[in-house]
């Protein structure tokens, strides 16, 4: 067997050689004994490897005097939301988000209905590692407490959020890819509330992905083409714990995930009273700060990573935020990345403005991503960063993750990876070819170093 990939907000790995049900116990464990009597809520994102999981986390946690809520197949902003309404101690979400069937994995949330930041991570980690345990004898094992609707809080906050009758009064014609993860049930369900006439592919949650599970363009072809054929207004793509959506417009054209969240800047900024600020992390498009400028909210930018995300939205007391992954924040809502407040702020932006998804989509700067990556020893990366500045001098250089270098229409992030000898390389530009190059300019050095 190999070690999982574990960082502070939980773990993945193989089924049968990185992640059994010995090494979920343990990980639960190491939760457990950082946490007071009560409920833990587990959710997980339809994978056939995940009621295994489940009974193995859900035994560890009884084992150690919590009681577990047992979602079954549920979203991960879900679990966020019924830790909050349960004022559960804590979560875990099964799903090893975009990965191959053969991965699953842990996320952990807080009391707070957020992923699990950063100091309790640590202390989560080092307790993994030395295997913590805290097992209690037969009159104080845990309760199993039943759920009767897992999806229906959830579905009611993202409602709150935009004017239902007006969405319904449109009758919009949507295609939902939820690939057979935890997205269909709570989506179809959003969708149907919000008048439209629905088309759900992939709507059971099995795990058995019909293509692979990142929504990106290359594994969205056949996708884009039923969305083409059928003439929705639009198409929205989950990925299997569904905080992810990329968007098709109404011609069949795979619009991304890096718009999912200008898209819904462009729906919530207007109705904002005083000016705010938005938060997103280094390695999101420029574009949102596009759209956050243009109705007078400044753009902050974290590290990487959805804790960071929630942590900066927390002490600036921002408006929305999210990341470029497709993952839109609304505080109304929870502090998880949330593909079904995307899906609601974007009805509701077509709804408003009587334009379509390409109108809107033709309105935003054109701006083109490229991302990358180099094999090389992270030990190496200061040296690779004096090197960076020397040779792109008339850039701003930012550490706030790596390195970010700024021009006034570019920006290069260079940032190590946690778990592999990798180093990562995003550029964003006004057309691919700049950004292509502005990448390239990054590896080659990289290379010499």
């Amino acid at each position: 067997m190999s070690e999982p990939i574990i960082s502070v907000s939980g773990l993945r790995g193989t089924i049968g050689d990185q992640l059994t049900p010995l090494v979920a116990a343990r990980y639960a464990a190491a939760l457990a004994v950082t946490l007071p009597r009560g409920i833990v809520v587990i959710g997980r994102d339809g994978r056939s490897s995940g009621p295994m999981l489940s009974a193995a986390v859900a035994a560890s946690l009884q084992a150690h005097g919590l009681d577990v809520a047992d979602l079954g197949p549920a979203s991960t902003p879900t679990v966020g939301v019924q830790v909050r309404l349960l004022k559960a101690v804590g979560g875990i979400q099964i799903s090893a988000s975009h990965n191959p069937k053969e991965y699953n994995g842990l996320k952990l949330f807080g009391s707070d209905g957020r992923v699990l930041s950063k100091s309790i991570g640590e202390n989560v980690l080092a307790g993994y590692r030395s295997n913590s345990q805290r097992w209690v004898s037969v009159d104080d094992l845990g309760r199993m407490i039943p759920i009767e609707d897992a999806h229906e809080a959830h579905l009611n906050l993202v409602l709150s959020t935009v004017d239902q009758e007006l969405v319904r009064s449109k009758r919009f014609r949507v295609l939902l890819d939820c690939n057979h993860g935890a997205g269909g049930l709570l989506g179809a369900r959003l969708l149907e509330a919000l008048g439209c006439d629905v088309t759900v592919l992939g709507g059971e949650p099995n795990g058995q992905f019909w293509h692979k599970p990142e929504p990106l363009a290359e594994n969205l072809v056949e996708v884009s083409q039923r969305a083409k054929d059928g003439k929705f207004d639009v198409c929205f793509c989950q990925d299997p714990d569904a905080d992810r959506l990329a968007v098709i417009d109404e011609h069949g054209k795979f619009i991304g995930e890096e718009l999912t969240l200008a898209l819904c800047l462009l729906q919530a900024l207007p109705k904002v009273s005083k000016p705010g600020c938005i938060v997103t992390n280094c390695a999101t498009s420029s574009v949102s700060r596009f759209v956050a400028e243009k109705y007078g909210h400044k753009l902050l930018q974290s590290a990487v990573g959805e804790a960071n995300v929630a942590d900066a939205m927390i002490a600036n007391a921002a408006v929305f935020g999210g990341e470029g992954n497709g993952g839109p924040i609304d505080p109304s809502v929870g502090y998880v990345r949330d593909s079904f407040v995307g899906m609601a702020r974007i009805l509701s932006l077509l709804a408003e403005s009587g334009q379509t998804v390409s109108q809107h989509v033709a309105q935003l700067p054109p701006l083109a991503m490229v991302k990358d990556k180099v094999q090389m020893d992270t030990a190496l990366l200061p040296k690779l960063y004096d090197k960076l500045c020397g040779a792109m001098k008339d850039a701003t250089a930012g550490t706030l993750d790596g390195l970010k270098l700024e021009w006034p229409d570019r920006w290069l992030l260079v940032r190590g990876s946690n778990t592999e000898p990798i180093v990562r390389f995003i550029s964003e530009a006004p057309t691919v070819a700049l950004a292509r190059q502005l990448c390239d300019q990054g590896m080659q050095i990289a290379l010499e170093t």
